[in-house]
């Protein structure tokens, strides 16, 4: 945990220093970090398309192998080999992500240990940002930053979405974390659940400019 937490909490006093804002220093560091993690995402969102394309021809050998297991198994790896597709491919980027995002957490959670390395330094600036009087504590109104985390998380999902059939099995995802992620809202720091609006919305920005050329592709095809 430290190993991580330290060298980006590092980051975000660094950016502190130079803005003197801690809130505006969340935002500024929630962006940089979602700016070195954009080449994973892409493969991502690669991987997610591409295994989307070969739903149908999945379906068919599903139906066909449905009582031959093994020889599905088969199959399905020959239908990934011939097509060129990794089936692990969209998830390996989210494993790398998985450890940075556990650092940046512990690193927003506790900022006087990971950020400024004292409780002392840490009392001694202003962690007030808009409306909120102190970004260490929960947001006291319920239907601020904990609404926003909760409806920038379903933005997320939603343009993540490939409307394929692979997505029947995301709905319950969907609609799901974005009441876990206000809940979560309620009782987490408003510098964390901050963070969490500002990764989400940028999330959202970034899969509808991935998205734009093949939708107009689709398009031009009606």
């Amino acid at each position: 945990m430290n190993a991580l937490a330290k060298p980006l909490g590092a980051l975000l006093k660094l950016i502190f220093d130079l803005t003197n804002n801690y809130g505006l220093s969340i935002i500024i560091f929630t962006v940089i970090v979602k700016l070195l993690t954009v080449p994973l995402t892409l493969k991502q969102t690669r991987s997610m398309r591409e295994i989307n394309e070969i739903q149908p021809k999945l379906k068919k050998l599903q139906e066909k192998y449905k009582n031959d297991k093994e020889q599905l198994n088969v199959k399905t790896l020959e239908l990934y080999k011939e097509h060129n597709i990794n089936p692990f491919g969209g998830c390996f980027p989210l494993l790398i992500q998985l450890p940075i995002i556990v650092g940046l957490f512990a690193a927003l959670r506790e900022p006087a240990k990971y950020v400024f390395e004292s409780e002392a330094v840490y009392k001694t600036i202003n962690t007030s940002f808009l409306w909120l009087t102190d970004l260490a504590i929960p947001d006291p109104y319920l239907w601020g930053l904990p609404l926003l985390a909760g409806l920038t998380t379903y933005l997320s999902s939603v343009t993540v979405s490939t409307g394929g059939p692979t997505d029947q099995n995301q709905k319950i995802m969907t609609y799901f974390m974005p009441i876990m992620i206000f809940w979560w809202g309620k009782s987490f720091p408003a510098g964390l659940t901050l963070y969490w609006v500002v990764s989400n919305a940028f999330q959202a920005i970034q899969q509808l400019v991935i998205r734009r050329p093949q939708i107009k592709i689709k398009e031009g095809l009606k």
